[in-house]
């Protein structure tokens, strides 16, 4: 464990501009929860991949980057650096490049339990309070529309759609809601669907308030 100070400082220096909704404070939550989840599991695997990999998954990601491939060489060098093994570090590089949702939409990755915990420990991210928050943010950042009755969601298939966007409320019905039953773990499942209810509770409040005509509010 003694490279993890230094995972946290790369992955600092690398999120800490972000405006998108995955910076610093989003990976650690993730690390965090991805730590929580593999203890109450009890599953052998690799801490420090584990770890690692939590802070690093948005560090050559395309909502984060501008040249995934060069972002990507950087951090394989830097793991190189800090003496990761080959296999480590082919592990870390596997489940970061495998574990985002728009990546699944064209195939899904057979991920180490190491990696399916990550991964669920990034999407309860995407849930609840601060998946609600989240979104709004990376919808701000990019110009998205709040809400359009008139603009159905869509059930992507491929990535190059999926990062066009629609609505920041659509994103609820294309992404967020569907996660829970995507969860690789027992203990990120149950999390997941209280989450969820929350977010749904604010869906219908935000109905609400978006036609305060037919509210009963007062």
């Amino acid at each position: 464990m003694d490279k993890i100070p230094e995972i946290i400082a790369y992955a600092k220096k690398k999120l800490q501009e972000d405006l998108t909704g995955h910076g610093f404070d989003h990976a650690s939550r993730v690390a965090t929860l991805a730590t929580q989840i593999a203890k109450k599991e009890a599953v052998q695997l690799d801490e420090e991949v584990l770890i690692a990999a939590a802070y690093l998954h948005d560090t050559i990601d395309d909502k984060v980057v501008p040249d995934v491939a060069i972002a990507l060489t950087k951090l394989q060098s830097f793991l190189k650096e800090i003496n990761f093994s080959a296999q480590q570090q082919a592990e870390i590089i596997f489940i970061i490049t495998n574990m985002s949702f728009s990546k699944e939409l064209e195939a899904k990755a057979n991920l180490s339990i190491a990696g399916q915990i990550v991964q669920d420990a990034d999407r309860l991210e995407a849930l609840g309070a601060m998946g609600i928050l989240r979104t709004a943010y990376f919808g701000g950042s990019h110009q998205h529309p709040l809400h359009d009755p008139m603009i159905k969601p869509i059930n992507f298939t491929d990535k190059k759609e999926y990062r066009k966007g629609t609505t920041v409320i659509n994103h609820f019905y294309e992404k967020l809601l569907l996660l829970p039953d995507k969860m690789n773990t027992k203990t990120a499942y149950t999390e997941a669907v209280r989450r969820q209810k929350f977010m749904e509770a604010f869906l219908s409040e935000f109905y609400q308030e978006w036609e305060p005509e037919n509210a009963e509010f007062f």
